[in-house]
């Protein structure tokens, strides 16, 4: 029997683009998932739309919170109602191609790693190509992962039957390094990094990722307040942050010619 893939989709005023990023799990090659969309309070009416989803499919189910608690909250919802074998993350922007999950899924069952990530490629507000592609490491320890976050977390899948469910500290920004940092840490293997684009992330002007000011003060608060450093290592960090960001980082980002 396949492995069941459950997806963990964080919703939050998101009815302009949820359904592209429905249907790029549906067209997945990949049939035995479950998709776990967790409406974090929203007020733009995303319940009218995703409707006729959840009526029509059985793998597509609802979760609700009464107030709006955040992108670590949510997704902390639904690690908890999770029944997979696996455990990825789709945020709800963001789309999948639809060798997706295929491809992960024949890699963690080797018994190669327990943590897959990938390449992904940026695309803008209104769907149109940036022609820039992440490329992902091909493989990547704890100790690496900790100097910067190497895994999109639109990418990564975990084996939860192996590592345990994981869940993250409520931090306002980067709580996915939190969880993949536990992953890595939990493992006795390094996760590999499949080469080619799996996904796409959506690039918006408000974007942590063109904020690079925010970027720094987010790191430092993943060191001192979720990983629990002092604030004079909490700073060490960071400054290997910035090191390995000009060095390794930046030059994974690449122009597709």
């Amino acid at each position: 029997m396949q492995p069941l893939v459950s997806i963990i989709t964080p919703m939050y005023n998101n009815v302009n683009v949820i359904e592209k990023t429905i249907k790029s799990v549906l067209s997945q090659t990949y049939s035995n998932w479950e998709l776990l969309l967790i409406d974090d309070a929203s007020t733009d009416q995303i319940n009218d739309v995703l409707k006729p989803y959840t009526d029509s499919d059985s793998r597509i189910k609802l979760l609700t919170h009464k107030k709006n608690k955040g992108a670590a909250e949510a997704r902390n919802l639904g690690t908890k109602k999770a029944l997979g074998n696996y455990i990825a993350f789709l945020d709800a922007d963001d789309l999948w191609l639809p060798n997706k999950l295929q491809l992960q899924v024949a890699q963690l069952q080797s018994g190669i790693t327990d943590i897959s990530f990938g390449s992904y490629e940026w695309i803008d507000t209104n769907n149109k190509p940036l022609n820039i592609k992440v490329n992902a490491l091909p493989q990547l320890l704890y100790k690496k992962q900790l100097k910067a976050n190497y895994i999109g977390n639109l990418t990564g899948i975990y084996n939860a039957e192996k590592l345990g469910k994981i869940y993250t500290k409520d931090l306002k920004k980067r709580q996915d390094w939190l969880l993949w940092l536990e992953a890595l840490n939990r493992s006795d293997q390094p996760a590999i990094g499949i080469q080619e684009t799996l996904a796409y992330y959506r690039i918006s002007e408000g974007s942590l990722s063109s904020n690079k000011t925010n970027l720094i003060k987010h790191n430092f608060n993943v060191y001192r307040k979720g990983l629990g450093f002092s604030s004079i290592k909490s700073f060490a960090y960071l400054l290997q942050f910035l090191f390995e960001h000009l060095l390794v980082k930046n030059r994974l980002i690449k122009p597709i010619v």
